[in-house]
């Protein structure tokens, strides 16, 4: 179990530091800022779309896609009814290109962390240089797929006016200083967990002290009780890996794109944490691949991914009620396209 918990430990905490910068980033008015920029953008409604992804993959990148779904979608969804633009394929949207963003960098998803590890670690930058060009094709790919996919409710004329646009102002307080330093050690760490929580840990205190947070707002961006269920089940199934070669065989027998099915298939069926310490509990031969059908592959099914709790919480808070059943109708061929596109690149490169 020791080795499990060495493997596990670190992209939690991870993650836990990164939800408590986005919260008071948010608090700094930056994600608001972006949403505004995105309300003021000339062009339709496919245009504000294409912004919205870019905006999107960029803070998943950058802060997590659980950060990115957790204070885009409001973002997301007010900037498409203030400009009276079909909701759906923003709130869609947020949760779809979030997963797919998720391999640019190690922190921009629990499951890189947890495979890292396990093939000795590296920095930012040499994960975000070896990802890259799958990367880029599953994000680009998944974001004209959600273009298409929608294309219709896009072209609906606006109804009614759009009205003036606020424009909130970023404060340059301890929410985007946090937000900067996390994105240097990311980069340049080669496990940056520690260092990371604590700014995060830091940004929180200095909000605490000035009573612009309280202790429930922070408890519910973070979730404890979610992560540490994630946690220990993902522990669980790592020592059952450490004991059980069934995994291990069945991936080491694998092709590439064999490898980026299987991983796709097993998010569904027990969620892509599970499954990353299921598979790289020993050495993987197509370590891409399997990342590429752990990021990409919860777009198949809500069940593939925490994000997708995250999501339906942060939809419902802003009055949005996503059917499981659309997410699956919508994330299917997205997801089979995207990871198709994405195989043929990573066998080029």
């Amino acid at each position: 179990m020791s080795a499990a918990l060495h493997q596990s430990g670190p992209p939690f905490v991870l993650i836990a530091g990164l939800l408590m910068i986005g919260l008071v980033a948010n608090r700094d008015g930056l994600f608001a800022w972006g949403g505004a920029r995105l309300q003021a953008l000339p062009g339709g409604a496919f245009a504000l779309l294409a912004a919205a992804l870019l905006l999107d993959a960029v803070v998943t990148a950058v802060l997590n896609l659980d950060t990115a779904v957790v204070f885009l979608t409001p973002v997301l969804v007010f900037a498409a009814r203030r400009r009276r633009v079909a909701v759906e394929p923003f709130l869609f949207g947020c949760v779809f290109m979030a997963n797919a963003s998720s391999l640019f960098l190690p922190g921009s998803n629990l499951t890189n962390l947890l495979v890292l590890d396990a093939h000795g670690g590296g920095s930012g930058a040499s994960f975000a240089a070896k990802m890259f060009p799958l990367a880029i094709t599953a994000a680009v790919v998944t974001a004209v797929g959600i273009a298409l996919s929608f294309r219709r409710a896009l072209a609906a004329r606006p109804s009614g006016s759009i009205g003036d646009v606020d424009r909130p102002q970023v404060v340059l307080g301890a929410g985007v200083l946090a937000t900067a330093a996390a994105i240097v050690f990311v980069l340049v760490l080669r496990n940056p967990a520690l260092e990371v929580l604590g700014v995060g840990l830091a940004a929180v205190g200095v909000e605490l002290l000035r009573s612009e947070l309280s202790l429930s707002d922070v408890w519910r961006v973070v979730g404890p009780p979610s992560l540490a269920a994630a946690f220990v089940l993902t522990v669980a199934l790592g020592t059952l890996a450490r004991h059980w070669d069934g995994p291990a065989e069945l991936i080491a027998h694998a092709s590439g794109p064999e490898t980026a099915g299987l991983a796709a298939i097993s998010t569904v069926l027990v969620n892509n944490l599970p499954s990353a310490a299921l598979y790289s509990a020993h050495s993987v031969d197509h370590s891409r691949m399997l990342l590429l059908g752990l990021n990409v592959g919860p777009n198949l099914a809500v069940t593939g991914a925490l994000s997708a709790l995250l999501w339906f919480r942060a939809a419902r808070e802003v009055d949005a009620r996503p059917s499981l059943l659309e997410f699956s109708r919508r994330g299917v061929p997205l997801a089979l396209i995207a990871m198709g596109a994405a195989i043929v690149v990573g066998m080029l490169t």
